[in-house]
């Protein structure tokens, strides 16, 4: 074992799990008897006793240079005591001398979670604080054991190395109460951080940047920027339950829960997602930057002790070479196990069959609320939505994913979706747009029609959003011409939108988040538009071919990658909840592979992938799913079922809907994933995407097999928002042919469209043919067409000049088998079925198989694997 000898220690050293007890070192050197080292081959702490007790005297680590020393070590830990539970009124905040009211009252989703959130405890005001240093020291199984006796508790902390992690020193803090009352502790003050040697920070979920904010709206609500004050944050949205601080030597120290400390959001037969009891904060209590921890919560659950009670609280802190990402990804795979998830996945019903219920569902009138209305001597059609719109009575209709609706009628060739559907969601589409001469010719009118007002609206206000204006009016009008690319009523909506854009568009690239209509001037200027406006213009340079689209296309995306991306500053698109981060920031990884696509900028694709990392904040990693058995409204479920785990929230941080309603099923960034995967082959991108799809069967509602939006509404279905199963039917196609382009290496690939709005960033397929190992075959899902009776396993058919693909792939971590039959009857070509050949081929195109004259095929398939099944007219 290697061993390192100090000029200040001699021969009193710890060694990795070897400490020398005190008693040995006096005898050795009596000099040196208030002096001990936790070290290993990664990391050295040297602890000093001093008349206040035992400081960190040195904090080391080794790097790929060597040993490099940490600046602003201090080993001082805190305990807080109430007598009573802290007062929950919210404390008066102040920014330029002036009271900060925030958010405007009309924003009753957000208001009272801004209350609760501005409190004395989580402003981290709450209780008396004891500071202090442990003044004993005790070697005990490995492990060095702090000790402090104060007149309220007795407070150990214990620390060592984690055996199988030598960069991670684990710690457990014990309080024993000495009198009754509400107590919490903190994580000690590992280091404190000079806020000029800060590289980046982040809690995922929450904030995240490379200097401290004066603007505390902005960053404790946005997460533009570091708060300036000492905030804490709760776990039930942050995803990952860490707080990382890297210094500019290219070092990241991170205090990280162990898992089982933060709170279980579904215990046993409840939601118990919003209690607290663990708080994050990026500095300590005296406002030093520095990573840090407080469990229990000071007046939340399991702080109050009685006399002579005690509470444990177990941690660690993790020193690691590189940036966020690298000590980001340690924790989640290592410490949170996040792909030991995938293996205990299964389901009932596989994607493919959710599809085709969805799609069925969705064609039918009654289930999916289907309205037509005249409006300006036309008939416009959609869905009827009965979520909160602004002035809506009730009578709000909305259509949401039109790529996925075209290329449903293209690949199914359903000529009742064209003529019942189509026509009159593409007049939906014409009349959103504003045509009279103006400042907002050009522009959307809303994405809600209200029919009973007759006027199209904006979820939250009479407002125009350039970026709604990319959605509703381009990139809709680009997913419907990719399919009708002759129809010239909507090239001219398309043109004149973007003409629009170019005119809002200011000279540095930058847009406006929105524009009043009565006014005709900027709103919410507190805000910059950190949205992927620029996409309406890729789309108008791809559907019309004017290079001036693409300049500015050029042009907005490069304001949005120095502004957005590399300060790691976003903006959401749901007005509902103020443009709090959201789905927007993984739309524009995506816009900025779509562009890095047709310029070749290296710029773009860097920039996408940096976007896509940061947007894996946005998936929940905790805590560690188990076949525990839970009960949900009556059922049995097991844990990992009805787990959080692998989903996205619509918008977390401090005033997200994710507070109440925890992350969404709706998983549109699982295909771009899967594509950012192919770029980098960083497997957290992979994995990623498959546990927010695979075996998500507890949140599908049986009768229309569409999934709760919500991961608090469980099963309850579609809810007040039909039109959502479009989305998932878009999301889950996405997401199939992104595996099969994986798993094929590339040999089977089928040409993707444009984003749809607004939930992320899927896409649209179908409008031109795709190729399977070199021969064009173009996309054909009919129901009823394969049988196949494993749910583990999905497939995607197409159909060429010479016969009928049948790609399966492997939804699982197990090898499995299944019986694959084809229903003959279904293909619009006649078929010789007593001549039937029928070919088996590997996901390398190799020939595995030939049979002839068979009605039926059984089939394995390995791990996450793929096989093609041919038959020949």
């Amino acid at each position: 074992m290697k061993r390192k000898i100090t000029m200040t220690l001699l021969l009193a050293v710890v060694c990795l799990y070897i400490y020398i007890p005190a008693s040995i070192a006096q005898k050795k050197n009596k000099v040196q008897q208030n002096i001990v080292n936790l070290q290993n081959e990664s990391i050295d702490i040297q602890w000093k006793k001093h008349t206040d007790g035992w400081r960190i005297e040195r904090l080391m680590y080794k790097s790929g240079k060597g040993w490099v020393s940490l600046q602003g070590q201090s080993g001082e830990h805190l305990l807080l005591y109430s007598t009573q539970k802290p007062d929950t009124t919210p404390v008066a905040l102040y920014q330029n001398g002036k009271e900060i009211t925030f958010p405007e009252p009309i924003y009753h989703y957000n208001t009272p979670v801004w209350r609760e959130i501005t409190s004395s405890v989580q402003m981290n005001r709450a209780g008396v604080e004891k500071y202090f240093y442990p003044d004993k020291l005790e070697h005990k199984n490995g492990k060095l054991i702090f000790h402090k006796e104060l007149p309220e508790a007795s407070v150990t902390s214990s620390w060592h190395f984690d055996a199988a992690y030598p960069t991670d020193i684990v710690v457990e803090m014990t309080i024993q109460a000495k009198a009754n009352g509400h107590f919490s502790t903190s994580s000690p003050t590992l280091l404190q951080i000079d806020k000029n040697d800060l590289s980046w920070a982040t809690i995922p979920g929450f904030y995240q940047g490379n200097s401290l904010s004066g603007n505390f709206v902005n960053s404790y609500a946005y997460g533009h920027g570091i708060p300036d004050k000492p905030v804490l944050v709760r776990e039930r949205t942050a995803t990952t339950l860490t707080a990382m601080v890297s210094i500019k030597d290219g070092i990241t120290v991170a205090a990280v829960t162990e898992p089982g400390v933060g709170r279980d959001p579904w215990r046993f037969d409840k939601k118990t997602h919003e209690e607290w009891l663990l708080g994050l904060s990026l500095m300590n209590r005296k406002g030093n930057l520095s990573p840090t921890l407080y469990h229990p919560v000071l007046g939340e659950a399991k702080s109050w002790l009685g006399k002579g009670e005690r509470i444990s609280f177990k941690f660690r802190f993790s020193i690691q070479a590189g940036d966020w990402f690298e000590t980001y990804k340690h924790i989640v795979t290592n410490i949170y196990r996040f792909d030991d998830f995938l293996k205990l996945k299964d389901t009932k019903e596989s994607l493919t069959s959710r599809i085709f219920n969805m799609y069925k569902y969705s064609l039918d009138d009654n289930t999916s609320k289907w309205l037509t209305k005249e409006f300006k001597g036309d008939t416009l059609g959609a869905q009827a939505y009965l979520g909160g719109v602004l002035d809506s009575k009730k009578d709000a209709m909305k259509n949401s994913d039109y790529g996925a609706m075209w290329m449903m009628a293209h690949v199914m060739d359903d000529d009742a979706l064209k003529k019942s559907r189509l026509r009159y969601a593409r007049n939906f589409k014409i009349l959103q747009q504003h045509k009279e001469e103006g400042f907002f010719k050009g522009a959307a009118a809303g994405q809600y029609y209200l029919y009973e007002k007759k006027k199209f609206t904006e979820e939250w206000g009479d407002y125009a959003e350039p970026i709604g204006l990319a959605y509703y009016v381009i990139m809709d009008a680009g997913n419907i011409l990719l399919f009708d690319p002759e129809d010239t009523e909507l090239k001219n909506v398309l043109r004149l939108g973007a003409d629009k854009l170019l005119e809002w568009m200011d000279d540095n690239g930058r847009w406006e988040v929105a524009y009043d209509h009565k006014m005709q001037k900027p709103l919410f200027t507190d805000l910059e538009d950190l949205r992927p406006t620029f996409y309406g213009l890729l789309v108008a340079y791809k559907m019309l071919g004017d290079e001036k689209y693409l300049k500015g296309a050029v042009k907005g995306a490069e304001w949005y990658v120095k502004n957005a991306v590399d300060r790691g500053y976003f903006l959401g698109v749901c007005g509902d909840n103020r443009f709090a981060p959201d789905f927007a920031t993984a739309q524009g990884a995506q816009a900025l592979l779509d562009l890095y696509d047709a310029t070749g900028q290296a710029l773009f694709k860097e920039a996408a992938i940096k976007a896509a990392r940061f947007y894996l904040q946005s998936i929940y990693t905790h805590p560690i799913p188990s076949s525990e058995i839970k009960q949900v409204r009556g059922k049995n479920r097991f844990d990992w079922e009805i787990s959080q785990v692998g989903l996205s929230f619509e918008h977390g941080g401090s005033i997200g809907s994710a507070n109440g309603n925890g992350p969404i099923l709706l998983a549109s960034h699982a295909g771009l994933f899967i594509r950012i995967y192919q770029l980098t082959k960083e497997p957290l991108f992979l994995s990623m995407a498959r546990a927010a799809v695979w075996g998500r069967d507890a949140f599908i509602d049986q009768k229309t097999h569409v999934a709760s939006y919500y991961w608090q509404a469980m099963d309850s279905g579609p809810g007040a928002f039909p039109h959502h199963a479009w989305w998932q039917i878009g999301f889950l196609t996405d997401y199939l042919l992104s595996e099969i382009s994986l798993r094929s290496a590339g040999k089977i690939v089928f040409p993707a469209g444009i984003i749809t709005p607004k939930v992320g960033p899927h896409k649209s397929y179908g409008f031109e043919p795709g190729s399977i190992f070199g021969k064009e075959t173009r996309l054909f899902l009919k129901n009823g067409l394969v049988y196949c009776e494993n749910p583990r396993i999905d497939y995607i058919t197409t159909i060429s000049d010479d016969g009928l693909h049948v790609i399966l792939l492997n939804n699982s971590m197990q090898k499995q088998s299944a019986t694959i039959a084809i229903d003959t009857d279904k293909l619009a070509v006649k078929m010789v079925q007593d001549s039937m050949r029928i070919t088996v081929l590997n996901e390398q195109g190799l020939k595995e198989a030939e049979l002839e004259n068979i009605q039926t095929l059984k089939i394995d398939i390995p791990e996450s694997g793929l096989k093609v099944v041919k038959i020949d007219y």
